[in-house]
């Protein structure tokens, strides 16, 4: 991958807006293209830094270590966790320690040493729009430099014939506490901030823990597990019916490979909106460890008698939110099951409420006028990842999770990064510079099993019995 000059006369081949995971495993494959790709990518943030509110001790990623960069893709790529490994002298422990599952320190570690050797990642950079010039046939982008207090240094324009968004997803808030959140004398705080405020949390009297997937679980052991026993003073709330455990069978993974993508995506988009909200455990259930690990402890607090003072309640949705006395926070609670309702006072709160694609219309406002839309009035996606523009348009725009309505609850997943950087770099190429597999999972998702069912042969006719006398 080069990072040539860029003007009219020299453009890129490709440029990227955000050096997230996803874009950092494309621009890793794309060093690895042969004959050079002309490729950059631009990140507002000074550095790479992965959910570095969210890097508890011990925690773990929900994928394995082959769910790195580049792996799946290309086994023997210089930019593989394992090439990671090997360059700071840590093979060894690695292979001692027999761990599938790497914590998620060492993961964020590992993106960052990628993404301070790989050429052509510029940090500090804020891509404020994206246009098509018709004439010239390119994309321009525009961005602002940033020096490292975030403050303008000086602006800029690239061009390009192809651009990837890989900005990914936004903390969200649920409308009830936003003010709360807004507010900074209340502790009220999103997960992704959780250790930047982690003392504070702990100072207060009782806290309040609201999301039944993985970060929630995460932060309430954590807290619990720093809260003297019998004085835990915790409450964890959810909307979802039971701490569940996320799907983790062998056969329920197999809906994050490129099979099901392909199939998922070859639905009807009705079919689709109303498959994603009955998936939530494949993406926003707990690991069955971390369920394990919090019943131990609660069970640990119980040896000499009493129960811990922690009330973990599913099947409960917050209505609304307010302020008591300007140092406390009282949550109008409802039951959905029971139809109840009560009122809960607390003196911090965690939102353990999960993300959202990060909206890009901003970005993409220049092209509005050659975006197709569904009915819904999101952009369609196709097949490569790729935004469906007008065909005056002979660039292409590929997107990194912000497809879940068109490829499914895969979109985010670790797992699939280095395939779909393949797919991007295959079709953007028009080449394959990195062939993928035919075939990924046991499963047929549909009939149409691309030759993996045999034909069922035509029913014989049934002769009658005679009957017996």
């Amino acid at each position: 991958m080069t990072d040539r000059p860029n003007d009219l006369d020299d453009p890129h081949d490709l440029v990227g807006i955000g050096i997230g995971p996803f874009n950092l495993s494309l621009a890793a494959l794309a060093d690895g293209v042969h004959g050079g790709l002309a490729a950059t990518f631009y990140d507002q943030s000074p550095a790479f830094h992965w959910h570095p509110g969210l890097l508890i001790d011990d925690t773990t990623l929900q994928v394995p270590f082959l769910a790195d960069l580049v792996t799946l893709a290309d086994p023997a790529s210089p930019w593989s966790f394992l090439s990671y490994l090997r360059a700071r002298d840590r093979l060894f422990p690695f292979y001692v320690a027999e761990r599938f599952h790497i914590q998620r320190a060492e993961y964020d570690a590992y993106c960052r040493w990628v993404s301070e050797q790989l050429p052509g990642l510029h940090f500090g950079h804020q891509v404020d729009a994206v246009r098509w010039n018709p004439e010239r046939k390119l994309f321009e982008v525009d961005f602002t430099q940033l020096d490292p207090d975030g403050e303008v240094e000086a602006l800029g324009r690239a061009y390009t014939r192809n651009v990837v968004l890989g900005i990914g997803t936004e903390p969200y808030v649920p409308e009830p506490l936003k003010p709360l959140a807004e507010a900074p004398a209340v502790p009220v705080v999103h997960s992704a901030d959780y250790l930047d405020h982690r003392a504070r949390l702990l100072a207060a009297e009782h806290i309040t823990v609201i999301g039944s997937g993985q970060s929630g679980a995460e932060i309430f052991l954590d807290l619990l597990r720093a809260r003297p026993a019998g004085a835990e003073k915790l409450h964890w709330l959810a909307r979802t019916e039971a701490f569940a455990p996320m799907e983790y069978s062998k056969l329920g993974l197999e809906q994050f490979t490129p099979d099901y993508t392909q199939y998922f995506h070859a639905l009807p988009e009705q079919v689709r909106d109303d498959l994603v909200p009955r998936q939530w455990q494949l993406h926003k259930g707990i690991d069955a460890a971390t369920i394990a690990a919090i019943h131990d402890e609660l069970y640990r607090r119980t040896l000499h008698g009493g129960w811990p003072d922690a009330v973990l309640t599913p099947g409960v949705s917050v209505r609304t939110a307010g302020r008591v006395a300007t140092t406390k926070v009282e949550l109008h609670l409802e039951h959905r099951q029971q139809g109840t309702r009560t009122r809960l006072t607390t003196d911090a709160v965690v939102l353990a409420t999960g993300y959202r694609e990060r909206p890009f219309d901003r970005i993409l406002a220049g092209l509005d006028p050659y975006l197709r839309r569904d009915s819904s009035e999101r952009p369609r996606v196709d097949a490569h990842h790729r935004l469906v523009l007008d065909r005056s348009v002979t660039g292409s725009v590929y997107v990194q999770n912000a497809e879940r309505h068109t490829h499914g609850v895969g979109a985010p997943d670790l797992g699939l990064a280095a395939w779909r950087s393949a797919t991007i770099l295959n079709h953007l190429t028009g080449t394959e510079p990195y062939p993928l597999p035919r075939r990924t999972a046991f499963t047929s998702f549909g009939l149409d099993g691309r030759d993996r069912t045999r034909s069922v042969p035509a029913p014989r006719s049934l002769v009658p019995l005679t009957e017996v006398r």
